[in-house]
């Protein structure tokens, strides 16, 4: 009984891993240049250097852009209490954009690695801001504390084109304003990997993030130092954003959506909904890439038009879900397996 629990339990993250792995196999063979299995196998040079330089590199890229901007929400909406926070709607992207626009005008020869220096440095810098402000807000109301993140971002924003503007660096800066893979190819994608190790340390310290959620004072009373841990799972999510614009340029919606799709069926407990919210964040965003490869084919739709249609209409739908059903769950197993757990109640902003 015990090993039947055991796959209960498990049973999502299992279906998930399964559909991830079929349809990573099928993006492989999805672009203008058809690619042969037999082919590959048989060592056909031009079609295996495609495969390499090509075509595995912005697999790569796609699973780690879900994987990494989903936890990254998880993180940033655990630690903030609220549900509506992310990298998009807690200035963290736009940030992360200004530090790319700061080193394309001071170092206008700078390689992608200067360039990511400058954005973890703002994106780390922004969010910390965002928190910090929220903190200080006395009325803190579900939906107070996104719109002002989203403010803040837009400010940053403005101030990002102003430059932009007056330096002509608006052509140059345009890469990283919308999100796609087009440009991913072998060496000049390979930050994005820094999610990987980013996503592991969040892994490790997904209790401390719990108990942070929880309030300042549940976590003096467990021993939890809170500003400590606040700043560093911010710090956590603010440098797995940068990584992805930098290579990939902004794509919102993810980590808004992806946590709170889980925790409909999974809870909130963020160690228990992590494995499952890198899974289906890495899922989404493949199916929409390989929407955005066939809609107009041989040509193709960037990543972040096809993540913000259908990001908005699961948006719609879950604010649909939550009036109809309130915190009543979506159940994928039988009561009591672990397929089944009510939904979190949305909180105000970050605790005191």
């Amino acid at each position: 009984m015990k090993g039947e629990d055991t796959i209960k339990l498990f049973r999502s993250t299992m279906m998930l891993s399964v559909i991830l792995a079929v349809l990573s196999c099928c993006s492989l063979f999805v672009g203008v240049i058809d690619l042969a299995p037999d082919e590959l196998l048989s060592g056909n040079l031009e079609q295996l250097e495609i495969f390499m330089v090509s075509r595995l590199p912005r697999l790569l890229a796609i699973l780690c852009t879900g994987i990494g901007m989903s936890v990254a929400g998880l993180i940033m909406q655990q630690l903030c209490s609220n549900k509506f926070v992310s990298p998009t709607t807690g200035a963290t992207i736009s940030s992360a954009q200004f530090g790319i626009l700061l080193a394309l005008l001071f170092m206008p020869s700078s390689t992608l690695w200067s360039r990511a220096i400058f954005a973890f440095t703002t994106a780390v810098l922004g969010t910390w801001i965002f928190v910090w402000f929220i903190q200080r807000i006395q009325f803190k109301d579900v939906v107070m504390v996104p719109l002002v993140g989203i403010m803040f971002g837009n400010v940053i924003g403005g101030v990002t084109n102003y430059l932009a503007y007056k330096y002509e660096m608006t052509q140059a800066l345009s890469s990283w304003l919308v999100g796609h893979f087009s440009l991913v190819l072998k060496g000049r994608y390979e930050i994005v990997w820094l999610t990987v190790p980013l996503v592991v340390l969040a892994f490790l310290f997904a209790n401390h993030f719990n108990i942070v959620g929880l309030g300042k004072d549940f976590s003096k009373n467990l021993g939890v130092p809170y500003n400590l841990v606040l700043f560093s799972g911010l710090t956590i999510a603010a440098m797995i954003t940068a990584s992805i614009v930098v290579v990939v340029g902004a794509i919102s919606y993810i980590g808004l959506i992806v946590p709170n799709v889980v925790a409909m069926y999974k809870g909130d407990k963020i160690r228990g909904t992590l494995v499952d919210t890198a899974l289906f964040g890495a899922i989404f965003v493949l199916v929409c890439d390989m929407i955005g490869r066939a809609v107009i084919f041989p040509y193709e739709l960037p990543i972040e038009l096809i993540v913000g249609i259908l990001g908005s209409l699961l948006f719609i739908a879950l604010l649909f879900y939550r009036l109809k059903h309130g915190r009543k769950a979506i159940c994928l197993g039988s009561a009591g397996t672990g397929g089944c757990s009510t939904m979190p109640n949305l909180k105000g902003g970050a605790n005191q």
